[in-house]
């Protein structure tokens, strides 16, 4: 089981939009998947088909162990991968989190008990460095960081990779950088050419080959509750999350050459 946190401290960078489309397709190239929503807002939860106003149990639940993640979990009916939901209640979490035990470790926890279960858990964290952030890069074996091309990207990115490197030495040896993922990319934007080319020169193959596009398809998709790579297949954006799904797959069984 791969666990992947899929983490950005600036906001709108299509953290959400990565981490469902990547679990759609995931899921459609054979992979057991599960998306892990920790954002209170709920936007992945919602994105997959879910409605977050009638869950019985969600990722809440299973953080402050009131609840396994057998019971709370649901399947996207529109993506048919397996989904932590989470609804409002998860902001009252960051609180409640504060005085417990191994408050860091409870998504870990919950997780490793699945470890037959899924091929790939993908954690869709919230813009910023809270204790669910935490909990979501203390799980994860390694860090999905979408960006765009743009200068405040690049201001935003040296924060992260200290917040890894802080998680790495004092909380979880296994997390690393896994990649960047440039979203939202506008090859006729000269900006975004060039920091493109700043990203891989400074982060080499840590720069994940495929680029996802501006693509109108997948900002609609959301509302329908379906992932983008389902809703128009034929669209850029559907085609370059496809292509990213074979990309992080090859990218995982190359590990397992090395070991």
């Amino acid at each position: 089981m791969h666990i992947f946190a899929i983490a950005n401290q600036k906001g709108g960078v299509a953290k959400t939009t990565t981490a469902v489309n990547l679990a759609a397709a995931l899921t459609a190239s054979g992979q057991r998947t599960l998306l892990v929503d920790l954002d209170p807002q709920g936007n992945a939860t919602m994105g997959c088909g879910i409605d977050k106003r009638d869950l019985k149990s969600s990722v809440y639940q299973v953080l402050l162990q009131m609840a396994a993640l057998e019971d709370a979990r649901v399947m996207s009916p529109s993506g048919k991968f397996d989904v932590l939901p989470a609804n409002r209640d998860l902001a009252g979490a960051e609180v409640e989190l504060v005085d417990l035990e191994m408050r860091e470790m409870r998504l870990k926890d919950a997780l490793a008990v699945h470890e037959a279960d899924y091929d790939f858990v993908l954690i869709d964290c919230p813009p910023s460095l809270s204790m669910l952030t935490l909990n979501g890069l203390c799980a994860a074996h390694g860090v999905i960081i979408p960006m765009q091309c743009e200068y405040y990207a690049l201001e935003g990115l040296s924060d992260l990779v200290n917040t890894i490197k802080k998680v790495h030495a004092n909380l979880n040896r296994d997390l690393k950088i896994i990649g960047l993922l440039r979203v939202m990319y506008d090859p006729r934007n000269t900006l975004s050419t060039q920091v493109s080319a700043q990203l891989e020169q400074h982060f080499g193959d840590k720069v994940f080959k495929t680029l996802v596009p501006r693509n109108v398809r997948l900002a609609e998709a959301p509302s329908y509750g379906v992932p983008g790579v389902l809703f128009d297949k034929a669209a850029k954006g559907a085609q370059a999350y496809m292509a990213f799904a074979v990309e992080m797959i090859d990218r995982v069984n190359s590990w397992k050459d090395k070991s």
